[in-house]
């Protein structure tokens, strides 16, 4: 899932410093998971605004709602009758959410509630972790279902590099050398062999670096399926 984090408040009270009637728009998808941009949060968030706001002398009217998702065209049209009776809108969602409302309704001004932090899932109870960058051309099960990509510090595809000790990172030292988990799985299971020989320069034009991706199925856009 795409996990997200709160900006500070001291941020949010900048960017809407000149309004006083803004809507707050949550999203149930990843950032909800990751108790960041859902019901709670939204509410949260406009209780504070309001009580920062106060203590300032500068009463500001506060409506919110939560959205399906704002990654999804149908979903943001929801508030397409109520958008524009409001001098601002925070998106509470991914770096997707403000954007997505930005190029629908174009009157409005958006501002990002969220830090957009990475791809990655719960290890524990409150503690996301990267898992994925996104690369575009997965190749996990070459190493046992562990990417070096995303959790290597150098994204290094041919073992670790000589700064890694006792199994931890040189560049974070709170987290593990990935390289040294696919190399110990490999051999629990024998297949150490497997890591013989110099892999080929991974092929990144499938990722960011050349500009928008785009994911197209034939199949939906022509509504054969």
């Amino acid at each position: 899932m795409i996990v997200a984090d709160q900006k500070s408040l001291k941020e949010i009270l900048e960017m809407v410093q000149n309004h006083n009637k803004i809507l707050i728009i949550g999203c149930n998808g990843c950032v909800t998971v990751c108790n960041s941009g859902g019901l709670r949060e939204v509410e949260i968030l406009s209780s504070s605004i309001k009580l920062a706001r106060k203590k300032q002398g500068s009463d500001i009217e506060i409506d919110i709602k939560v959205l399906e998702r704002q990654c999804d065209l149908e979903y943001i049209e929801e508030i397409s009758d109520v958008v524009n009776d409001y001098d601002a809108v925070i998106s509470m969602a991914c770096g997707v959410g403000p954007q997505f409302l930005s190029e629908m309704y174009k009157n409005q001004t958006f501002y990002p509630g969220l830090n957009t932090t990475f791809f990655g899932g719960a290890t524990q109870h409150g503690v996301w972790e990267e898992r994925c960058a996104g690369c575009g051309t997965c190749a996990i099960h070459v190493f046992d279902g562990l990417c070096p990509i995303a959790r290597c510090a150098k994204s290094l595809m041919n073992g670790p590099c000589g700064g890694s000790s006792n199994g931890v990172c040189e560049v974070n030292k709170e987290s593990e050398c990935i390289w040294d988990s696919i190399v110990r799985k490999k051999m629990e299971a024998g297949k150490l062999e497997d890591l013989i020989g110099v892999k080929g320069f991974k092929d990144w034009r499938t990722a960011r670096d050349g500009g928008v991706r785009r994911s197209v199925r034939e199949e939906l856009v022509k509504g054969t399926i």
